[in-house]
């Protein structure tokens, strides 16, 4: 096919262009890739002027003398004799094949090589085809992209060890031992764990023999969620010793909250846990916008305890309210963030319902079988990929 030409082209230079690309052999000998043609053992019988230039070999240091497979690294060469020449033989073509050519001078040049398999009449292989297309800059953009992608990689773990290292400063590495109940506990971040979580919970020691139980959730996830979740923990810490009254506690926590002028609102569950060899565990709390805990008694029943209060962090003269459980041998206190309930699947919620279903079945279950099977569970229920990150507290009186 002729080049078209400008109208405004002088004639003279009409004419040149057109007997140029009227010349086949031209057309051959300096096409904008390499040329070859080889026998089907690869032995080169011909090369274009391309080919050459892009090589820097001579024709007569290539034809009847080289094959085109020996033109290939090590690693090309074994590829060409396990892949390429079997293709080509079975389908007649090969496309786009990434090689490294060995140069004149030693030099690698990055190709990509297409080749067409000639047949007889009686369909003997015949002659072989091959254009060779300079790829060096194609391949230097393919390693940029992989050493992007690598950056973006080592970039992601450091945010993962990260955000799992500051997490796990605002979650304890396991519940401590309270004397008369069994505690259990669970912490399940969103996702793949590449970002700080907004739900926490805490256990400690308060004097008199009493223990203190929160746990809470942070509106919205990172660092500025991760600043409201440390105020919370250490604000309640200092604000246990204070009041022995959890809504004395959470009006604490709202007070600190506000005058942070955090931005984002908290909910929690607080409560004082005491537990004497001679009686019942004894625990008083209150709830701030948070769901109710669930009391599972021995034989599989399950209730809520305890009543509503407003979040926290959002207004003042918010108001709670303490409410008192006891536990018998065999009861167990049962605390959750949101993410455990509003778990979803293809738009569906995992639900209170089967948060108590699953609960009732393993109520003779010890506290730590009891959190971990409610949190596998959600987890399973998401095909293994929570979207929210969940927490899961549980007292229990021993049974008897």
């Amino acid at each position: 096919m002729t080049e078209p030409t400008s109208a405004a082209a002088p004639p003279r230079r009409a004419a040149e262009i057109a007997q140029l690309e009227q010349s086949v052999e031209d057309l051959y000998e300096h096409a904008p890739c390499g040329y070859l043609s080889t026998l089907p053992d690869g032995t080169v019988i011909r090369a274009n002027a391309t080919f050459l230039a892009m090589t820097g070999y001579r024709a007569d240091e290539l034809v009847a003398v080289r094959r085109f497979q020996d033109l290939l690294t090590a690693g090309g060469r074994i590829y060409h004799e396990t892949h390429y020449a079997p293709l080509l033989r079975m389908q007649g073509t090969v496309r786009e094949i990434a090689v490294d050519i060995v140069c004149a001078g030693g030099r690698r040049l990055p190709a990509l090589v297409n080749s067409v398999l000639k047949r007889d009449a009686a369909g003997e292989p015949l002659l072989v085809r091959t254009t060779v297309f300079d790829a060096t800059d194609r391949r230097e953009y393919e390693r940029e992209l992989l050493r992007a992608r690598t950056r973006a990689e080592e970039s992601e773990a450091r945010a993962r060890v990260l955000a799992q290292t500051l997490q796990a400063s605002l979650i304890p590495p396991a519940p401590p031992e309270i004397p008369g109940v069994d505690v259990g506990a669970v912490y399940r971040p969103a996702g793949r764990g590449d970002e700080v979580g907004g739900d926490f919970y805490d256990v400690f020691q308060l004097a008199g023999g009493e223990w203190a139980v929160l746990l809470g959730d942070v509106q919205g996830k990172g660092p500025r969620a991760a600043t409201v979740t440390a105020l919370a923990r250490y604000t309640v810490r200092a604000a246990a010793i204070q009041s022995p009254q959890p809504s004395s506690v959470m009006g604490l926590l709202n007070a600190a909250l506000l005058r942070q002028g955090a931005d984002r609102f908290c909910t929690m569950v607080y409560g004082r846990v005491a537990a004497r060899a001679d009686g019942p565990v004894r625990v008083r709390l209150a709830c701030g916008g948070h769901a109710l805990p669930l009391l599972v008694d021995r034989r599989g029943q399950v209730r809520t305890v305890g009543a509503p209060g407003d979040l926290l962090g959002v207004i003042e003269g918010a108001s709670w309210e303490d409410a008192a459980v006891e536990l018998v041998p065999g009861d167990a206190l049962v605390l959750y963030t949101d993410g455990i309930s509003e778990g979803r699947r293809d738009g569906e919620f995992y639900g209170d319902g089967r948060v108590r279903a699953l609960l009732a079945r393993h109520c003779a279950d010890g506290a730590q079988v009891m959190a971990t099977a409610l949190v596998d569970e959600v987890v399973a229920f998401q095909h293994g990929l929570p979207r929210d990150d969940m927490a899961v507290v549980v007292l229990k009186a021993p049974a008897g």
